[in-house]
């Protein structure tokens, strides 16, 4: 089965009409350039997850919430959030935890790594294989959010005054940029890409 690309095709990127592809051409609804395929799409994949590899360091190894009781702050990375709900019983919500702010952010990552390095390489992976991974760490990548709606909870409930009070700690700023990044990188990448790697036209145009 021919590809759209094959036939002289293209999506535009802006309103999403299929027209026929000339180079320097234009689409004929918004006027927007036409490409065959998302303009520069793995550089800025690659760009967005090693600034979100950056970031990664600090949202797991600085505090993310700062305990305050009675003028006295007791700081808690995202590993000691968890050690602590094990030590109260709550070992359900750590695993829930862990799972979202440290394996589904790290794993995003990882699996969006081994696709870009699989496409330059031109890796012997099913086509089917890489893009059934990417739309996993595309769905997956939408809870990540739970560590930060947890902090925003606590930090709404868990207000005494000067009593007791919970605020979100550097690695919160940090964590969020994190899943703002792989969500980008994620939106950058052409998908199609996966199915073009045996040609030898330039990706970018």
């Amino acid at each position: 089965m021919e590809s759209a690309k094959n036939n002289g095709l293209a999506r535009c990127h802006e309103c999403g009409l299929v027209c026929r592809f000339q180079p320097n051409s234009q689409c004929p609804r918004c006027d927007a350039k036409l490409h065959l395929r998302q303009p520069h799409s793995i550089q800025k994949t690659w760009a967005y997850l090693i600034t979100a590899c950056i970031f990664l360091i600090p949202a797991n190894f600085m505090p993310i919430t700062l305990l305050v009781s009675q003028g006295k702050a007791t700081p808690d990375t995202i590993m000691s959030g968890v050690y602590a709900l094990i030590d109260e019983g709550s070992t359900g919500i750590a695993i829930i935890v862990f799972v979202a702010s440290i394996l589904v952010p790290l794993a995003k990552i990882v699996g969006i790594m081994i696709i870009l390095v699989s496409i330059h390489f031109r890796l012997k992976i099913s086509h089917k294989l890489r893009l059934l991974m990417f739309k996993f760490i595309d769905w997956i990548g939408r809870w990540s959010m739970l560590d930060l709606f947890v902090i925003s909870i606590m930090v709404a409930v868990i207000d005494k005054g000067q009593l007791l009070v919970i605020v979100p700690g550097p690695a919160a700023t940090a964590f969020a940029l994190v899943v703002l990044l792989t969500l980008l990188a994620a939106k950058n990448f052409d998908t199609r890409l996966m199915w073009d790697m045996e040609e030898d036209n330039d990706w970018t145009n």
